[in-house]
């Protein structure tokens, strides 16, 4: 008895990855304005049903796209944490900046595809949801970093792990898309620089403690 092979790819394999793949792709191509559901559908070769039924608009299908982007950036703990925040904001850095170039023009700076995501998020609750989910997520892994640091005695016994990394976000985003400014080729180094100064300085308070 002989057996015909079936063609074509499984039943569901790897349905999201190539989603979100052209997804990716066409966001980088196009930028928020040109970027369509149904073209997402064709490029990933699934049925539209089937990218709806996932994400129901295509702010949400974004939002799945910067999930995977910032789940691509590894964070490591080698036990020097100037060198780990620094490896970690230069990537950030360097992701963001593609994204600023989505949808940028020759009037002046832009914020790009992260202004979109901003506005989405801000427009519909169910998106905004979304977004401080995925940042919840990805955001616990380097204030972990942060609190292995105090604990071991990098830091101050009274530094905030959310405040520092607040201030090192802060910063990034602020330049981004308020003033618009390059990031630099040292500009990580030198946030982290600053930050980390601050956090390895005994606070008054401690001093009088």
């Amino acid at each position: 008895m002989t057996t015909t092979a079936r063609r074509g790819r499984p039943r569901g394999e790897g349905t999201d990855a190539r989603i979100l793949g052209a997804a990716h792709e066409l966001l980088l191509e196009r930028g928020y304005d040109g970027y369509s559901m149904d073209e997402v559908a064709q490029r990933a070769e699934v049925a539209k049903t089937t990218l709806y039924r996932r994400w129901p608009t295509k702010d949400h299908l974004i939002v799945a796209v910067v999930a995977k982007i910032q789940d691509d950036v590894p964070v490591t703990d080698t036990g020097d944490i100037r060198h780990d925040l620094v490896t970690y904001l230069e990537a950030i850095v360097a992701g963001l900046d593609r994204m600023r170039r989505v949808g940028a023009s020759a009037d002046g700076p832009s914020a790009g595809l992260v202004a979109e995501i901003v506005a989405a998020a801000a427009r519909h609750p169910d998106v905004g949801q979304a977004v401080r989910a995925v940042f919840a997520r990805r955001n616990a892994t380097p204030l972990a970093l942060l609190e292995s640091a105090r604990a071991r005695g990098d830091l101050n016994p009274d530094a905030r792990p959310d405040v520092i990394f607040d201030e090192l976000a802060g910063a990034v985003y602020y330049r981004l898309l308020i003033t618009g400014e390059p990031f630099g080729g040292d500009y990580a180094s030198r946030l982290v620089d600053q930050v980390l100064a601050g956090a390895r300085t005994p606070s008054p308070r401690a001093e009088r403690s």
